[in-house]
């Protein structure tokens, strides 16, 4: 799972960014608004955790902005402000929660769980099911026994449906990115699992709508 972290503390965001990726979550850091939509453009994330008080476009604008934009992605605010105004204005513009500092960061970690949970329950195509938290695909409601690398770049393909997944998006989750690589794990992901993925030529693949 892809997390964006909105923080200008340094001590806070190195912190974070530590403990989230001992939990395996794959993060991303930002210091300030313009860099979040940077890097929004270029990627995509499954949670977006944002500060509010930080340079060039506060927390709660930046939001706005990603959500007047059609970005759903489920995003906690994680500040200091915690007088009702505040709060209410962050669920105004479309958080999912509101986290107060100083926090608990196991409790963080529950929330967290929580919402990617809710927000990815079980993925379907054809006759496969994956469930994002577990990793566990079933096909004909018979488990399939990938490898981690192929479980991954699946998962990228299956959340994202009828998208390009880029070859730079495939080579973030292999081991020792090359192309004749990447077309191998391709080769055996569509004879495992019957996909009808397409190459783009140059730009990456996509698996298409059935």
């Amino acid at each position: 799972m892809k997390i964006l972290l909105l923080e200008d503390d340094s001590i806070l965001s190195s912190t974070l960014v530590k403990l989230l990726e001992l939990e395996d979550y794959d993060v991303s850091l930002a210091i300030d608004g313009n860099e979040v939509l940077e890097l929004t453009y270029e990627n995509k994330y499954d949670l977006y955790l944002f500060d509010i008080n930080v340079p060039y476009i506060s927390g709660t604008d930046l939001l706005k902005e990603l959500r007047d934009s059609g970005d759903t992605t489920p995003t906690f605010f994680i500040s200091a402000l915690i007088d009702i105004e505040s709060i209410s204005n962050g669920f105004d513009v479309g958080c999912d929660d509101y986290i107060k500092k100083p926090f608990d960061f196991d409790e963080l970690l529950i929330r967290i769980k929580s919402i990617l949970k809710k927000s990815y329950g079980d993925l379907k195509y054809k006759d496969l099911k994956y469930n994002p938290t577990s990793k566990e695909i079933l096909k004909d409601s018979v488990i399939i026994d990938m490898g981690l690398v192929e479980t991954a770049i699946f998962e990228l393909f299956i959340k994202n449906i009828s998208s390009i997944v880029t070859k730079n998006d495939i080579f973030d989750v292999m081991d020792n990115p090359t192309d004749v690589a990447l077309r191998a794990q391709i080769s055996r992901i569509k004879k495992t699992l019957d996909l009808d993925i397409t190459n783009i030529r140059g730009i990456g693949y996509r698996l298409e709508k059935v």
